[in-house]
């Protein structure tokens, strides 16, 4: 038999690579080949509907990671090794088949070696309906496809699961998103976008902090209580509480009717009364003044402010004379099954009674335009716009859900980049299919559900979804790790998280409660912020894993730095539930302690970063312990770590230079992404020395490895003094003063 990559079916089997990864494969299941060894999924039905729920067969037999949505706004993971675990609502499935290696050389003896090769299956946007993977307890892998509007039916759906397979996960997803990219025309990857500046600064949110009582007085104590810290932040997002709005059912006076809340509606595009004829404390009359007043005295270089995709929460008000021009009406929020099927929100279900404002979809651009327009003329920088999947359940009447949320996402992005520079939107509550492959420029979108500060069982779930759902939307954005609290029980654990992200790093403080400890290993006294290269993301061996709840494994998130990689550590288990899942009763009265391992392998991909000197080994670092070790490829060493405590090794390879130096910068030791510092390295000859040039961004303690005691060290030009452990070639040297980029010569 010929065995090709290309998945096909054969006697009611799905064959990939010659294993069977589906049986039972009924006869209306349609393949249609793709390119580079990939293929669509499809079917056909006897009626023409607006919702088909279709059976692609029987899968048993191999581990599983899904990503599904749990509530309508947010995804988490989930791990299994049947269809019977695959939840409503999946919008990526991930398996790993091991099989044995063909032996293609007659003479060679011995059993065949077992290979691990992996299956993709992306549920995607077809026309104008949208897919969604979902299992059965008979172990059915089923599609879910749905217009989101009775008059938007079909009777075939020929495109809407896309399987491809590869030998690394990583690569899969990342080639699959592209194939997906160029042959549906629907949305950008990563790549391919504009990444906002505001990414590589220290930012402050307001929205733990006030929550909805934000006002100008309490920003500016803010500001001022991180000026006085010396940790200033260089963005700031004003969140929810800054517009013109009212709550219809709530008669002041009265107690609230819970649920209202949420129906509460824009009234005009302009700030409400707090931020207007501003009291003569906050130093300022308008909005304009305001700020124009905290970005020069406190050095912010952006400024963000929130506002709902339909305006606010419950849309827009039809009465109000500033929005009659939009032509918005009231409508009434249809959810889907698979909304309701896993775990109902508030929020939408509140909305099923109130309605929503919403803007006629012709005019969505005008009114994007004539809001971002006038935030931009008082200075606003550029906008986190949240609430985004409320829209699939208002596609009836207006096309279906995929038609209305293009549209909208279309004029959002075109207004966007009109009135604002660098591409400055943050997308939030987004994770349906629906708006993830309808970005095509958007390039940051919030990656998991709200960090909760109250809330101690959040805590491993929040860094563990995040971390998983990177898989898919790492490759169309930068997730956005949300905000953190700098000074809380879990600080560090949400800290670490960060650092090796590739992503903001932002906190929601109050003012004066902070840990500029914590700050000042996230934050360079200038403000700007040490960001890995991609989206972190769970290492290889830990993508079959609960981190959560199986009781013994570590969660490992790996990045790369220009010169280097980054794998943080953390014991997510024995402090949380997932969602759906049967809560552990008896959480551990003492902390869970797990071990692992972690290797220079734990980094993809680390081989494009070593340079031709590369020797194969590498030098490790651990951030808590300060410890340094030489390893091969394949080394490893050993972490112990309780619940809710965490670590992070610097993994950098290790080049021959010159006469036989073995050397391997780390970075700036006192950070939690050391090797974020370190731009370039290079070596030259210089009267018979050998010179080991470094450029490094940043001020404090600079590490590197050496095999060899260097005869003097030079920091932009002047000789410096450094410090030598031969036991463990620990080099390390004090970089004092400014921030800027700072020259380290090495001779020999």
């Amino acid at each position: 038999m010929t065995i090709t990559a290309a998945p096909c079916v054969n006697d009611g089997c799905l064959m990939v690579r010659g294993k069977v990864v589906l049986t039972h494969v009924p006869t209306n299941i349609i393949l249609s080949p793709g390119i580079s060894g990939a293929a669509f999924l499809g079917s056909t039905s006897p009626i023409s509907t607006s919702r088909h729920v279709f059976t692609l067969g029987i899968l048993e037999g191999y581990k599983h990671l899904c990503l599904y949505r749990f509530k309508i706004w947010w995804m988490i993971p989930g791990y299994g090794k049947s269809g019977s675990e695959i939840p409503l609502e999946t919008q990526l499935l991930l398996l790993e088949i091991k099989e044995e290696s063909i032996v293609e050389d007659d003479d060679s003896s011995g059993p065949p070696t077992p290979t691990t090769f992996y299956v993709l299956f992306l549920p995607v946007l077809d026309g104008d309906f949208r897919t969604s993977l979902q299992g059965t307890p008979a172990n059915e892998l089923q599609f879910c496809a749905e217009s989101g509007d009775a008059n938007v039916q079909n009777s075939q759906i020929l495109e809407p699961v896309f399987i491809s397979s590869g030998d690394n996960p990583f690569e899969l997803i990342k080639n699959s998103i592209k194939i997906l990219e160029k042959h549906k025309g629907t949305f950008r990857h990563i790549e391919n976008k504009k990444i906002p500046a505001h990414l590589d600064w220290f930012g402050w949110c307001t929205w733990d902090a006030f929550y909805t009582e934000v006002n100008p007085q309490d920003i500016k104590e803010g500001l001022q209580s991180f000026s006085d810290g010396g940790c200033s932040p260089r963005y700031l997002i004003i969140d929810d509480g800054w517009q013109d709005t009212v709550n219809e059912f709530h008669k002041e006076g009265e107690p609230l009717i819970e649920g209202t809340q949420f129906a509460t509606r824009l009234v005009d595009i302009k700030e409400n009364s707090k931020f207007k004829s501003l009291e003569s404390e906050a130093g300022c009359n308008n909005l304009h003044e305001f700020i124009s007043m905290i970005k020069g005295k406190y050095g912010l270089k952006y400024v963000y402010v929130w506002h709902a995709l339909t305006g606010y929460w419950g849309g827009v008000l039809p009465s109000s004379e500033t929005m009659k021009k939009y032509n918005p009406k009231i409508v009434y929020p249809i959810q889907s099954p698979g909304n309701i099927g896993n775990l109902r929100d508030i929020i939408p279900d509140s909305l099923e009674k109130y309605g929503v404002g919403i803007i006629d979809p012709q005019k969505i651009f005008d009114f994007y335009n004539d809001l971002h327009s006038y935030l931009s003329s008082n200075g606003i920088d550029g906008v986190k716009v949240d609430a985004q999947n409320l829209i699939e359940t208002l596609g009836s009447g207006f096309g279906g859900r995929v038609s209305l949320t293009r549209r909208y996402q279309q004029a959002l992005e075109q207004s966007t980049s009109r009135n604002f520079k660098d591409n400055n939107l943050i997308c939030c509550m987004s994770h349906n299919s629906d708006s993830i492959y309808s970005w095509k420029t958007s390039a940051v979108a919030r990656a998991s559900e709200d960090f909760m500060p109250r809330e101690p069982t959040f805590q491993t779930l929040h860094i563990a979804s995040v971390a998983f759902n990177s898989l898919l939307l790492g490759e169309i954005v930068v997730p956005d790790w949300d905000m953190f609290h700098s000074k809380h029980d879990t600080a560090e654990f949400h800290g670490i998280a960060r650092a090796i992200g590739g992503c903001a790093v932002y906190v929601s403080d109050k003012p004066g409660n902070h840990d500029f400890e914590i700050l000042r290993k996230l934050v360079l006294p200038d403000g700007s912020v040490l960001r890995a290269k991609h989206a972190g993301r769970p290492t290889r061996d830990c993508l079959f894993r609960d981190p959560v709840m199986d009781g013994k494994s570590l969660l490992k998130i790996w990045n790369l730095n220009k010169l280097s990689g980054v794998v943080g550590v953390f014991n997510c288990q024995g402090a949380g539930s997932w969602p759906l899942k049967q809560t552990i009763k008896d959480m551990p009265s003492t902390p869970l302690v797990i071990s692992g391992n972690v290797s220079p392998c734990d980094v993809e991909f680390i081989e494009d970063v070593a340079g031709e000197n590369w020797n194969g080994d590498f030098a490790v670092y651990a951030f808590n312990s300060g410890s340094l070790s030489r390893l091969p490829m394949n080394g490893n060493i050993k972490v112990t770590l309780a619940t809710l405590k965490c670590e992070t090794f610097t993994i950098s390879p290790i080049r021959v230079l010159g006469e036989g130096v073995h050397f391997a910068p780390i970075g700036l030791l006192d950070m939690y992404n050391s090797g974020g510092a370190v731009e370039s390295i290079d070596e030259n000859m210089k009267n018979s020395s050998e010179l080991i040039k470094i450029k490094v961004r940043g001020c404090g303690r600079f590490g590197a490895y050496t095999s060899l005691k260097p005869r003097s060290c030079m920091v932009d030009m002047e000789e410096e003094e450094f410090i030598y452990n031969s036991e463990n070639g620990l080099l390390t040297l004090d970089l004092t003063g400014d921030c800027n980029f700072r020259d380290i010569e090495f001779i020999y």
